[in-house]
């Protein structure tokens, strides 16, 4: 083993660049946010080989003289601690390690000019070599390019993906400074070819982010989003939040900020997680852009060297405003879907896509007689399985005029056993009957809860589920806190349980598929879960298999009784695994379909 020694200075800043500096969208966010600092209004970046060839990032902000140019590459020098404190972080950047990080590894080449100087100053840095500023012809503000990126650091350079990977993360990064900051341009380039561009907004500060945020992530969310704003103990949350029935495969989607600084925190996308967790599938994320604002006191920003992780004073504060905000918006949506639903519908029935009709008018009418002859006409009460009460107290609901009234109309009739077709004064909707009993009665449950527990059914003879022997003892541990759903079961040997309560929800309905679903819930439960979320989810397993099943026939009473209630339950617009309960078809567009409009 070799003597203990003390590194070469350049060996030293090698690998502190690695910490700050892991691919060219590290780089482009170190340098925008230097220009944020400054007070730019404009920022151009440009990308060369997907920016390991050549980075620049142009802006309009302060400036620096020479002397400020040769300290901005020295490590560990900055002009964003006033007051030599690290309580009170006002600025993006703090830490003094962005320029020479990535001066050690790459060209880096810094030209600046304040206001009211004569000229401006060019440094160079090589691998790590700094060489004396010199005057040059240039605009107010500071140009940096960034040539070679990682040359001198092959091992880094080979962990890179390609060109158009390390775009796209350059992309991303900056989409997430631009959101923050709607009254500063930002415009991204690869080579010529714009990538990003983006006006600065000039409307109130509120009205101003909202159109940025659609300008970056798209109309469609910006049309599918409630908008938020809540404060508690002088912590701030706005922004936009997509409905459930806009939910995305992955969490790239949601875009998180703190004072203006995009962050990617365990404990915020816990509570995003939280706030969604029975209105969305387990494998499905919500689109979010939310902005939280608080005193710079109340957040530590110096928890890692980029600068995206942070820790808050009063980590339950923030939580709880969030999760609270979130699920009161959702509440407030009510049955509300994602517009993109009736337009997708709309696509999948127009010429070429579905009933290609236009093509082929004999194929066309086919489809249509199918779908008469598919068309259940309603089926008198008396006719339903005696096992299988009514959705809701039976009430005579005729499908008269005065029913159109209603936001979701009057049903008038079902197709394939499994939806509802309603007319309203505007057009169609039509309801996916096992999707929208099933948030019914996920929403009883949760009342049942809050309102002294759940109205239990005893069974004549109680029923033996054979299951594991792991997953028996999961239930029976979990006894207390089923008991409280309405379901008692009790030990039965080491692979059985007896249930001898079912919820009155349940309606006859074998318990033994109920019982290993859960079984397979509970073992999700190692991982961290409140207990909020833990009976949201046993919520959501008793009411998937309590809901009235696809294929059951529904009488006019039960179809009117399920709308009108589904008019009155909070999130009734999707089910518990964040699937549509409905679509709704305006007749314009119906109309445009067939060549009416």
């Amino acid at each position: 083993m070799m003597m203990l020694r003390r590194l070469p200075d350049r060996l030293v800043d090698r690998i502190a660049a690695g910490e700050v500096v892991e691919r060219p969208a590290s780089a482009l966010k170190e340098l925008v946010e230097n220009a944020l600092d400054a007070g730019a209004t404009r920022i151009e970046a440009t990308l060369l080989g997907g920016g390991r060839d050549l980075l620049r990032v142009v802006d309009d902000g302060r400036g620096m003289t020479a002397e400020e140019l040769a300290l901005s590459v020295e490590r560990h020098c900055t002009s964003k601690l006033p007051d030599d404190e690290l309580i009170d972080i006002r600025f993006f950047g703090f830490r003094g390690e962005a320029l020479p990080s990535i001066g050690a590894v790459a060209r880096l080449t810094l030209v600046s000019r304040p206001p009211g100087a004569e000229c401006g100053y060019r440094l160079t840095v090589e691998f790590g070599q700094k060489r004396p500023a010199e005057p040059v012809a240039a605009a107010f503000g500071s140009t940096v390019e960034v040539a070679e990126l990682f040359a001198a650091t092959p091992a880094r350079a080979g962990f890179l993906k390609s060109d158009r990977a390390e775009i796209q993360a350059a992309v991303d990064q900056m989409k997430r400074l631009a959101m923050a900051h709607p009254a500063v341009a930002f415009t991204l380039l690869d080579g010529a070819r714009p990538l990003l561009k983006l006006a600065p907004a000039a409307e109130l500060p509120e009205l101003a982010r909202r159109r940025r945020v659609a300008d970056v992530l798209g109309r469609d969310f910006a049309d599918n989003a409630m908008s938020i704003a809540a404060e508690r103990d002088s912590v701030r949350l706005e922004g936009l939040a997509g409905l459930p029935t806009y939910h995305r495969p992955t969490a790239q989607q949601q875009y998180l900020f703190v004072n203006g600084r995009p962050v990617r925190d365990r404990l915020l996308a816990g509570a995003l997680r939280g706030a969604y967790a029975d209105v969305l599938a387990h494998d499905r994320h919500p689109a979010v852009a939310l902005f939280l604002t608080l005193p710079p006191t109340a957040v530590d920003v110096n928890v890692h060297p980029t600068k995206s992780e942070v820790r808050f004073r009063n980590p339950m504060l923030v939580r709880g405003l969030l999760v609270a905000s979130l699920r009161q918006a959702i509440a407030e949506a009510g049955k509300r879907a994602a517009g993109t639903l009736a337009a997708g519908t709309l696509a999948a029935l127009r010429p070429g896509r579905g009933v290609a009709y236009a093509a082929a008018p004999s194929r066309g009418r086919l489809a249509l007689a199918e779908a008469a002859a598919a068309f259940q006409a309603p089926t008198p009460a008396a006719a339903l399985p005696l096992r299988t009460p009514p959705l809701a107290p039976a009430v005579a609901a005729a499908p008269d005029d005065g029913a159109l009234a209603h936001p979701l109309g009057a049903a008038r009739g079902q197709l394939h056993g499994t939806y509802v077709v309603a007319e309203t004064r505007e057009g169609i909707v039509i309801v996916d009957q096992h999707a929208a009993h099933e948030r019914l009665v996920l929403e009883r449950l949760k009342a049942g809860l809050t309102q002294g527990g759940v109205p239990r059914q005893t069974l004549l003879l109680p029923e033996v589920v054979e299951l594991e022997p792991t997953a028996a003892a999961r239930l029976t541990a979990a006894a207390d806190g089923l008991a409280e759903l309405g379901l008692m079961v009790e030990p039965f040997g080491a692979a059985a349980v007896l249930v001898r309560e079912v919820p009155a929800t349940l309606h006859g309905a074998p318990a033994a598929a109920l019982l290993r679903d859960l079984a397979e819930e509970l073992l999700e439960w190692e991982a961290p879960l409140s207990l909020s979320e833990r009976q949201d989810r046993l919520c959501a397993r008793v009411a998937c298999h309590a809901s009235v099943r696809a294929g059951r026939k529904l009488g006019v009473a039960e179809m009117n009784a399920l709308l009108r209630e589904m008019e009155t339950t909070p999130r009734s617009g999707q089910c518990s695994h964040g699937r549509p309960t409905y679509v709704e078809l305006k007749l314009a567009d119906i109309e445009r379909l067939f060549g009416r409009k």
